[in-house]
């Protein structure tokens, strides 16, 4: 049996399941792909996708976990919400994800406004911190995945499948 086949395998499974993660607040999508690609440059001795390359990789992981710790916050400061915004809008994506697409994209909308309600400002300003967190949470989605195809087109091209 071929042990590298079974590598490349997991290795294209943990990649998917990052990919994944970059919309699933659950799963942790950027350093599930780093892992994956880890696999990867390993299974390859190194070879193709050297150290060089996997110091790139852990860069990238690390901006990907920052921009998914502050984008969400920020956007939710920029329109005027509380701590409690920014929980809420984290429990209602987790909560949302029970529900399919629509819990996904209305689940921390709902969350921060019940966050900013429960701490008793008007419907209104929880509202606004509310579209902030979302906002923050849609710019922060998009950016990892961004960060996470950028770190698969790189070992892809290191590899030599692009040519």
């Amino acid at each position: 049996m071929d042990w590298n086949i079974l590598w490349w395998v997991l290795a294209v499974v943990v990649v998917i399941a990052g990919l994944a993660g970059t919309i699933i607040p659950a799963l942790p999508g950027v350093p599930l792909v780093f892992v994956g690609l880890l696999i990867v440059a390993w299974a390859g001795d190194f070879a193709s996708v050297g150290w060089p390359t996997v110091g790139i990789l852990a860069v990238l992981t690390l901006a990907g976990w920052l921009i998914d710790l502050v984008a969400g916050a920020l956007g939710a400061r920029y329109l005027g919400a509380s701590k409690r915004s920014f929980w809420g809008a984290t429990i209602g994506a987790v909560v949302g994800l029970f529900f399919g697409l629509p819990g996904i994209i209305l689940g921390p909308f709902i969350g921060a406004v019940v966050g900013e309600l429960s701490g008793g400002r008007t419907i209104t300003q929880s509202g606004r911190a509310g579209l902030g967190a979302w906002i923050g949470m849609v710019v922060a989605t998009a950016a990892k995945l961004a960060i996470a195809f950028l770190m698969i087109g790189i070992v892809v091209f290191q590899l030599g499948f692009a040519s």
